[in-house]
């Protein structure tokens, strides 16, 4: 008690003198044009006190002491510094634009930032502007095209609602997961790609080394482009070690808009366009010395009976003008304590074959609550409906695919239905995809629930110490429902030639869940150093159940399941749970030495010991060596390094022997698999080493970054043989190892800035070289159709990337030990991206263009149109030496000599985006709105000479091998909008 009273003395002493000792400051924070900056930081230098402009940019601070420095920032400018040695009032700051983007704010851990001048890794970031500022965009993945170094993108189908691999700095694996994870302001957002059981149809999978043929979608298409702030994208496992053992690919962080304090801010747009086929071959032209030759007696019939007329039936299938609209209304406000942002978005898309299109509603809230000042809650919500029919496309060993069937057909067959609506038979194929393109449904339904949360526990907040306590939380919950309908109707359903009608039903239902608990500890003992600590624990869940059944002999026109003569189920789920801990220390002085250390560790039920713990590494080191010199040259002048490592758990069962069900004579029951899971496999282990430098001159209005690494992927999981002894044929193991080299270089500059006139561009390249450098078995093809065709090989010190095949021992270098040559690699020898936007006065126009040199595809769509003689193309002689055959002719007369003919040269130059816009003059509004008009298109300049219709499009691009691997896949389109937005 009596030291109570003590306490209670000194402080009644002092308080006084206290409150005298302290300054009161007040102003506004403006920018070039004077328009205030509302939502700007206002902090004592060196200290963690501050306060944030309102809507009007003003602000108002009270600090403890006889004086200082305020440090205003925001995004887009640079930090203002501002002495303040007694009360101030009525104090104007004018900011700066930040032309190099150096002072904007990179995540650098699960509940830490840094200034982009300060980081020691490279990283890549898209604005909102650079996403959806062009033009309208389908899918997240697809705006990212193009707009930073490091990812080499590939679409697996040109249908409406996506279906999109990114692979960033190489192959990360053979067999596991190859895709960065996605993490939606704190959620891990599920981006499964899901079958929906068409192989039943198609038999595709009966052929090549990879099951992943049935053209689905990818669940980031989920994710609203027009809801986002901002992406950041951590390429390696320098930067994404912190994030675990699912970070191996890489990690995308995507944060979404939030509300800003003020009155409400209301923004409507409306895009409509159309979309149309992105290049067209045109087709063979035919005479009855060519019928004959290719079709013999029977076709010359079929050709006579209708005259010799033939049909554009590549319009017919690829020629419809899709209608396209996009609906955007959101609107943020709020106050000092609470602040809100909501966003409604609909989208209907129809795609360049009649009965295809992809219709989403997706809806959004996000709400910030200062609930006292040490308390902190904000809440993230997403609703999400949407509905893709995709057709009936890529690879199958049926022929009834409406591409195989389409480039099965010659032009001179009539397939068109008869006034009553019949349509008739094929004569020359098993399809009539005509008929297969009206009839059959294929659509996939998704309903989708995506919750966060973020609570913010501020313990102690002085000039030296910060201590937060951070809890963070998601759920991502979905539904997809994938309904295929091939009636009994068609022409390989009737008859006896299929099974008399097939439904095949699928449902998943997801729901993944991931929690965290973090601390933050920023510690300044004095003004030049600050250290910050964070530690953590994770718990991340996954639970994938997917049902298909498939019910055929169908019962008239009906598509229940029940009204079927014979029905099968197939279940497929997919549990895992993960737990994990970190702890970082970041370390900086004066802005000059930036330096972090920390450790990530993981077990996960997919491992083969579901205990153990695997652990991963991290360090980087950044100089900023201008504020040592006197060099006047240079506004930005660093080095920097980074070692991190990071894991990829074993494909989902694999640790398992399943059971496979039989029925014997009439009694069911399970046999033994014959693959047998491995009790001691262990997660795939990346270790990655980046080095770079980072200069500006021109006070930054000239800017490059330099990025080298070498990434090793080390316990590389694969499914191999084992002796017959063992009783299984084979096992997984963890048997191979990747070295990944590559360079990344970016150049920004500011040519042009005045009142009117202002230019900005982003020059960037990059290019990556892989090779084997452990294979513990013998070397062996993947992913393709063989080497006849041409095929991926996995082989010691070789690409796991080359293309071979067999080959001509008089023209093709074959290897002396497996008698095949390499024709090409998939990887790319380099990409270039060119981005460009300039503004004078109301207008703005934007420009991204993209060259990818290099890379290489299996094209076995000119293989199928060469065997049915309808190769648009086949008639030309550009290839025979001896210049006597066709085109067409001579690429079948060395089917089985070499696989030359259908690896192909897969370079092009596109014009990816391209935008013109208008800002109306507000007067006209009464400065009440703000209303902006314009045109913009995707993909309307294409330069490449690869032989089909996008050189971009694999059948099987989400596989970690098998990406540039073509069989008639959905063709890529390209689109025009008009666009209209309005502020109020």
């Amino acid at each position: 008690m009596q030291n109570l009273k003590r306490l209670l003395f000194l402080f009644c002493l002092f308080a006084p003198l206290w409150v005298l000792a302290q300054v009161s400051v007040s102003g506004t924070v403006v920018d070039g044009s004077n328009t205030p900056v509302q939502g700007a930081s206002v902090r004592l230098r060196n200290s963690n006190l501050g306060t944030s402009t309102d809507a009007n940019g003003k602000f108002s601070f009270t600090f403890p002491g006889k004086g200082g420095e305020l440090e205003i920032s925001f995004i887009g400018f640079k930090s203002q510094i501002v002495p303040v040695s007694s009360n101030q009032a009525d104090l104007v700051v004018k900011m700066q634009e930040d032309v190099g983007h150096l002072e904007e704010v990179i995540i650098t851990g699960l509940a830490t930032s840094a200034k982009r001048a300060n980081l020691a890794h490279s990283v890549g970031t898209v604005s909102a502007k650079q996403l959806v500022g062009t033009t309208s965009q389908p899918t997240v993945d697809g705006a990212l095209y193009g707009k930073f170094p490091g990812a080499n993108i590939i679409s697996n189908s040109g249908a409406p609602g996506g279906g999109i691999s990114i692979k960033l700095r190489g192959i990360t694996s053979l067999v596991g997961n190859s895709q960065p994870l996605f993490i939606v302001d704190g959620v891990y957002y599920d981006n499964s790609s899901i079958q929906g059981g068409l192989n039943f149809i198609s038999k595709a999978a009966g052929q090549g080394s990879t099951n992943f043929q049935d053209n689905p979608s990818n669940r980031v298409a989920d994710l609203d482009p027009e809801d986002i702030e901002r992406i950041e994208i951590l390429k390696g496992a320098s930067t994404a070690a912190i994030y675990g053992a699912r970070a191996a690919a890489g990690v995308v962080i995507v944060t979404t808009k939030k509300g800003k304090s003020g009155k409400p801010k209301i923004e409507f747009g409306q895009s409509v366009g159309w979309q149309m086929q992105l290049n067209k071959l045109g087709q063979r032209t035919w005479d009855t010395a060519k019928v004959r030759a290719a079709y013999g007696a029977s076709g010359i019939a079929v050709y006579n009976a209708n005259g010799g007329k033939v049909y554009d039936y590549e319009d017919e299938l690829y020629g419809n003008k899709g209608f396209m609209s996009n609906t955007r209304l959101s609107v943020n406000g709020g106050n000092e304590n609470t602040t809100y942002y909501a966003g409604l978005t609909y989208r209907d898309d129809e795609g360049i074959v009649k009965h295809t299109g992809y219709r989403k509603t997706s809806f959004r809230l996000n709400l910030d609550q200062k609930i006292t000042k040490w308390l902190d809650v904000s809440l993230n919500s997403n609703y999400v409906e949407s509905s893709a029919d995709r057709g009936f496309f890529n690879n199958d060993n049926t022929s009834t695919t409406l591409g195989v069937s389409f480039v099965s057909t010659p032009s001179w067959v009539n397939l068109y239905p008869d006034a009553n609506g019949n349509y008739p038979n094929n004569p020359l194929a098993p399809s009539n995809f005509i008929q297969t393109r009206d009839l059959i449904t294929n659509n996939e339904k998704v309903n989708r629930i995506l919750l966060g949360g973020r609570v913010t526990v501020k313990l102690l907040n002085t000039d030296k110490h910060d201590v937060r306590l951070i809890a963070l939380g998601g759920l991502d919950n979905y539904t997809l429902e994938t309904r295929a309908i091939f009636p009994a109707v068609l022409q390989f359903q009737k008859d006896g030639n299929g099974t008399n009608g097939a439904l095949i039903y699928g449902t998943t239902v997801a729901r993944n869940t991931n929690i965290s608990g973090l601390a933050v500890y920023d510690f300044k003992p004095a003004d030049d150093i600050q250290f910050t600590t964070q530690a953590g624990i994770n718990a991340f869940n996954i639970d994938l159940n997917t049902v298909v059944n498939t019910a055929t002999q169908l019962i008239g026109t009906q598509t229940n399941i029940d009204q079927a003569g014979s029905l099968q189920a197939e279940q497929n789920k997919n549990i895992s749970k993960d737990r994990g801990f970190f702890i970082q220390e970041e370390f900086n002085y004066q802005d000059k030495i930036i330096a972090t250390l920390g450790i990530r560790s993981d077990k996960s039920s997919r491992n083969g010991d579901a205990d153990k713990f695997y652990y991963y590494p991290k360090a980087s080191l950044a100089i900023n060596i201008l504020p040592f010199t006197s060099w006047q040259t240079f506004s930005l002048l660093k080095v920097r390094g980074a070692y991190g490592e990071s894991g990829n758990f074993a494909p989902f069962g694999a640790i398992y022997t399943s059971l496979t069900p039989i029925n014997f004579s009439g009694t069911t029951g399970s046999i033994v698999d014959l693959t047998r899971g491995s009790e001691n496999l262990e997660p795939e282990r990346q270790k990655e080493l980046e080095l770079g430098f980072d200069g500006g001159i021109l006070n930054n209005r000239i800017g490059l970054e330099f990025t080298w690494y070498k990434k090793e992927v080390e316990d590389l999981i694969l499914k191999v043989i084992t002796p017959g002894s063992a009783g299984f044929s084979n096992s997984w193991k963890n048997v191979a190892a990747i070295q990944n080299k590559g360079v990344e270089i970016g150049l920004n500059a500011v040519p042009v800035t005045n009142k009117d006139w202002r230019w900005n561009m982003q020059l960037n390249w990059w290019k990556n070289k892989a090779k084997v450098t452990r294979l513990d078995v013998p070397a062996f093809n993947v992913g393709a159709f063989g080497a006849t065709l041409g095929t991926y090989r996995i082989e010691l010190g070789k690409s796991p990337t080359q293309l071979v095949g067999i080959g001509d021992s008089a023209v093709d270098k074959l290897d002396p030990v497996s008698r095949l040559a390499v024709f090409g690699n998939a990887e790319p020898d380099f990409n270039l991206s060119f981005s460009n936007n300039v503004t004078w006065k109301n207008f703005e126009f934007s420009v991204l263009m993209h060259w990818k040199k290099g890379g290489d595809n299996v094209n076995l769509s000119t293989l199928l149109s060469d065997i049915f003689a309808t190769s648009p193309d086949y008639d030309k002689r550009t290839l025979d030496p001896k210049g006597q055959l066709t085109d067409g002719a001579y690429r079948l007369s060395i089917l089985g000599v070499t696989a030359r003919p259908w690896i192909e040269d897969a370079s092009y130059f596109r014009v990816r985006e391209i935008g013109l816009s208008y800002t109306l003059p507000r007067e006209w509004f009464n400065d009440a709105a703000r209303v902006k008009v314009g045109f913009s298109g995707r993909n309307l300049i294409n330069i490449f000479d690869y032989n089909s219709y996008d050189p971009e499009v694999s059948n099987f691009g989400v596989d970690a091998i098998s990406s540039n691997v073509e069989v008639t896949p959905f063709p890529t389109a390209k689109s025009f909008y008009f666009n209209v937005s309005v502020t109020f």
